[in-house]
């Protein structure tokens, strides 16, 4: 007989939420975290869309340690010395079931596993796990310290880079081009700071998201969530891209941050935290074998993340499968079965998930974005020049505004600009 029913490898959303779900039924359930607390390791951007977290704990956000609720979006290019800024503010970004909240991970996962072992989970912390344990050629369990303990249905919930689903079997090595490095500062400012600086209420916030300069006109891209009383300040680039280029994470973080329209935002901010995080930015194509004989990938683990440039999730999918993996556990547990044939019952629901609906959706747009770098480099430059001739007044003999949008397209090309739209539509 085995020691649990489930043991999840992973203290993050996806394996918080397998957890919660299955101790919720009076499953026997155990989750190993490496790290000293639930979310000690989970460095992020830092929104949730609370649409699959609410759907599992209805008004959560009432409860639960958010910090604002995202009213207002941004989108900018810059260049070196310039940005063009899209910006987007509506009562309806807040409306429920389509709002979405800034959160720090570090608290909001205590928090979710607070809720789990209230329902009986048992949570240990500190421990790494070392190995899969495997017997008659089903996963057993795992190896942790020295010691092996068994369960019905193993949980990877570790993250991008998974070691232990590279161990199975499940997935190769990830290629450089399918995962970016994430880089962030957690930049203390006083509320009322943050709510001039950024045009919000009292509990309302900003999303902001940069291409072009912040990652070196590489792809990837920077990012500024507002807090309560601090500011998520951050860059991500792919690591293919970040291996060929000529300057390291830390420094384009830090020429980022120095950037003429970012130094305003968090001048006479306190850096207060400094971390960094593998990303999944494979899309559908990254996507590995989500079960075997006893075992099942959720989350980051599993690549379940897209980046659209205008919008990043990962949070909402990993709640969501976590959701699906804790149904399919609780029906082999019924059925006694839990071989490959009988857990496959987990990727039968995601692909008729928002998730896999999702994945699939946008599946051109990882290659899109890889394959244009103009994106990252061209455009900026070419938004920045347009803005100029539109702007700059200097005295001197005006020209049509078709001459002049004409010189800044000379910036990428007209036939480019056409060529990558349509591209970038099919993408979408």
């Amino acid at each position: 007989m085995s020691d649990f029913d489930a043991i999840i490898v992973g203290g993050g959303l996806a394996g918080l939420t397998t957890a919660y779900l299955l101790a919720k039924e009076s499953a026997e359930v155990l989750l190993i975290e490496r790290g000293n607390f639930a979310g000690a390791k989970n460095m992020t951007g830092g929104r949730l869309y609370s649409h699959s977290l609410e759907k599992i704990l209805p008004g959560f956000a009432g409860e639960a340690p958010v910090e604002r609720r995202v009213t207002r979006e941004k989108v900018s290019l810059m260049t070196g010395d310039s940005s063009v800024t899209v910006d987007y503010f509506s009562p309806g970004l807040a409306q429920p079931g389509q709002d979405s909240y800034t959160v720090l991970r570090a608290d909001f996962d205590q928090w979710l596993a607070g809720r789990a072992e209230a329902e009986g989970a048992q949570i240990v912390t500190g421990i790494k796990v070392d190995d899969i344990l495997i017997r008659d050629g089903q996963v057993r369990g795992i190896v942790a310290g020295g010691d092996e303990m068994e369960a019905d249905v193993t949980v990877l919930a570790d993250g991008v880079n998974s070691l232990l689903a590279q161990k199975l079997g499940l997935r190769a090595e990830l290629p450089p081009q399918q995962v970016a490095v994430g880089v962030k500062e957690l930049i203390a400012l006083p509320a009322s700071v943050i709510e001039d600086r950024f045009q919000c209420r009292t509990g309302e916030g900003t999303a902001w998201l940069f291409a072009g300069q912040p990652s070196g006109g590489r792809v990837g891209g920077g990012f500024l969530y507002t807090n309560k009383e601090s500011v998520s300040l951050g860059v991500v680039c792919t690591l293919s891209d970040l291996i060929a280029g000529n300057a390291t994470l830390p420094q384009l973080l830090e020429n980022f941050k120095r950037h003429p329209a970012v130094a305003p935002l968090v001048e006479g901010g306190k850096l207060i935290e400094y971390s960094g995080h593998l990303v999944p930015e494979g899309g559908l194509a990254m996507i590995p074998r989500l079960v075997t004989d006893g075992a099942l990938i959720v989350g980051d683990a599993a690549g379940f993340c897209i980046n659209l440039g205008y919008t990043v999730r990962g949070m909402d999918f990993a709640v969501g499968s976590g959701e699906y993996a804790a149904q399919a556990i609780l029906q082999a547990k019924q059925a006694g079965n839990f071989s490959a044939e009988s857990l496959d019952a987990y990727r039968s629901a995601l692909e008729e998930s928002f998730i896999m609906q999702d994945m699939r959706l946008y599946h051109k747009f990882p290659h899109f974005m890889e394959t244009t770098p103009r994106i990252f480099a061209g455009y900026p430059e070419m938004a920045s020049d347009l803005m100029a001739q539109l702007f700059v007044v200097d005295g001197q003999r005006p020209q049509p505004l078709y001459k002049k949008a004409g010189r800044s397209l000379k910036t990428v090309g007209t036939l480019n600009l056409i060529l990558d739209a349509l591209r970038g539509v099919r993408a979408l």
